[in-house]
């Protein structure tokens, strides 16, 4: 099964993404959310993140996006996550206790390309078990996360990765607020 196959049948995958190697799947599916919770030993009130591979694909998760925030997103320079407060048609088991969901549109990459080819946001966590830290090349993966997924890209794997993402939040009463810079 390839890359594509292993997303659309509900599988899970380390892969590439636009800052660190990630865990992920289709995040429309209820049951990768919560095999990816189990992978990482991942406490349920602590919420994961989407990829998205644009701005028409960011409005079928989000309600009115704020002028704000598409300003903000022109203007990024680096990969930038937000914390929306008003997500529709996604599951609530990937949804934040508070109801919120962070969504990052990828701006290049194979991310990208494996969101344009399914159709479907990606879930992205960091491919670590919970609390341990963030692998910033491949082969910083533990052999506990690798033995548990459906499959691993074979791409980058000698190359060091990015930061963690930017994130920020938006909420009518206090703006933007910068989360992790």
């Amino acid at each position: 099964m390839n890359i594509i196959e292993t997303v659309l049948a509900g599988g899970i995958i380390i892969y590439p993404t636009d800052t660190v190697w990630g865990l992920g799947g289709d995040a429309t599916n209820p049951e990768v959310i919560k095999r990816i919770y189990r992978i990482k030993n991942r406490p349920d009130n602590k919420s994961v993140l989407i990829l998205v591979d644009g701005y028409k694909m960011l409005q079928q998760y989000v309600e009115n996006i704020p002028l704000e925030i598409w300003e903000l997103l022109e203007k990024s320079i680096v990969p930038t996550t937000v914390i929306y407060t008003n997500p529709k048609n996604l599951p609530r088991e990937l949804l934040a206790p508070d109801g919120s969901i962070g969504i990052r549109i990828v701006q290049r990459g194979f991310a990208k390309d494996l969101i344009k080819a399914t159709g479907k946001p990606l879930i992205s966590t960091s491919a670590n078990v919970s609390g341990q830290p963030t692998p910033s090349q491949f082969d910083e993966i533990s052999n506990e996360i690798l033995q548990r997924v459906d499959y691993v890209v074979n791409l980058h794997r000698n190359t060091a990765t990015n930061h963690p993402s930017r994130i920020i939040k938006w909420t009518k009463e206090n703006g933007v607020e910068i989360i992790r810079d």
